[in-house]
């Protein structure tokens, strides 16, 4: 049991440094860290689980003499077990939660570049649909004014800005 809570005591000081790397970033690598980690602590919990139920099985046994030392002993250790498991199942359910909570943000900065990006694609196609529009074979106005590419030019980058304004305003920008 000692060996176990020492061996604790590492992952919990291991999971405290790939915390502190999460963060600062948000790799693939930390992350896969963590999960090691996750499965040392479940393989933990099953060793714990089995060494449990040998040590009842220990203290019950009739046809093995004890002495009453031996019984106070093994009651310490059967205790002490337990609250190795019991430890094992706390790290294991805060490791569990730290995972979603990284996750979660990593979803969550996923969806901030997605909403930056597709901002920027619309205000890209603006200028591109109105240019393309005027740009067909077909009568339009102002096509015998010598400025209409300027004036199409503006009209497209001034529709643009507002629409970059109004995403902006409503904080999809």
């Amino acid at each position: 049991a000692s060996m176990y809570l020492r061996y604790l005591r590492i992952i919990d000081k291991k999971s405290e440094q790939i915390e502190e790397k999460l963060h600062l970033s948000t790799r693939n690598q930390e992350l896969m860290e963590l999960l090691e980690l996750e499965k040392s602590l479940v393989y933990f919990t099953t060793s714990l689980r089995s060494n449990e139920m040998v040590l009842e099985k220990l203290l019950k046994v009739e046809s093995i003499k004890k002495y009453p030392e031996d019984t106070e002993l093994l009651e310490d250790v059967i205790i002490e077990n337990k609250q190795a498991r019991e430890m094992v199942e706390m790290y294991s359910k805060i490791m569990g939660r730290l995972a979603d909570t990284f996750s979660s943000i990593i979803s969550n900065n996923l969806n901030q570049v997605m909403k930056f990006l597709a901002s920027v694609t619309i205000l890209l196609a603006i200028p591109t649909v109105i240019s393309s529009f005027f740009g067909m074979n077909v009568p339009v106005p102002m096509e015998e004014t010598p400025f209409a590419f300027w004036y199409i030019f503006f009209f497209a980058g001034a529709f643009a800005a507002v629409c970059g304004v109004l995403l902006w305003k409503r904080d999809m920008f």
